[in-house]
């Protein structure tokens, strides 16, 4: 057997660092693909915790529409209050925020109309927020549930 040429054995060297590359390239692909899972996992786990504790927000919100005037300076309901308040700014630490409505042009990505009230103009605009409505980032965990109205 001939020892190989000096060019057959740089070729050769090409040729594994070629690969060597092509390898590194790869296992960057696989560790960048496996970091984006990864993180849209944890955010669709953070978008069904919070779609599961949405309903407890809702209720507290509606035990507060309905307190009684006389009520309104009772600790208990001022209690209730700061439990929403913390809830609230627990979802906006999370990057949950919560869909405008009342004032807005009605966006069926965002918002869900239930009733749709007849004006005199082509534009509608929310007039009543039925049920809030939330988003993480770009993705809605939940429309929000509205009245529409067409106005000029």
């Amino acid at each position: 057997m001939s020892k190989p040429t000096l060019k057959q054995v740089e070729a050769h060297v090409a040729e594994l660092t070629q690969a060597l590359q092509r390898e590194r390239a790869d296992a960057t692909n696989i560790r960048r693909r496996h970091e984006e899972e990864i993180a849209s996992l944890r955010t669709r786990l953070k978008a069904n915790v919070v779609s599961d504790l949405l309903p407890v927000i809702d209720n507290f919100e509606r035990a507060l529409k309905h307190v009684p005037k006389d009520l309104e300076d009772n600790d208990y309901i001022k209690g209730v209050q700061g439990v929403v308040r913390q809830f609230e700014t627990t979802l906006a630490d999370m990057d949950v925020e919560r869909i405008k409505t009342v004032g807005e042009h009605f966006d069926p990505n965002l918002h869900e109309a239930v009733s749709m009230e007849e004006g005199d103009g082509q534009h509608e605009i929310i007039s009543e927020e039925l049920q809030a409505g939330y988003k993480l980032g770009n993705d809605v965990i939940r429309h929000a549930m509205v009245r529409v109205t067409r106005q000029k």
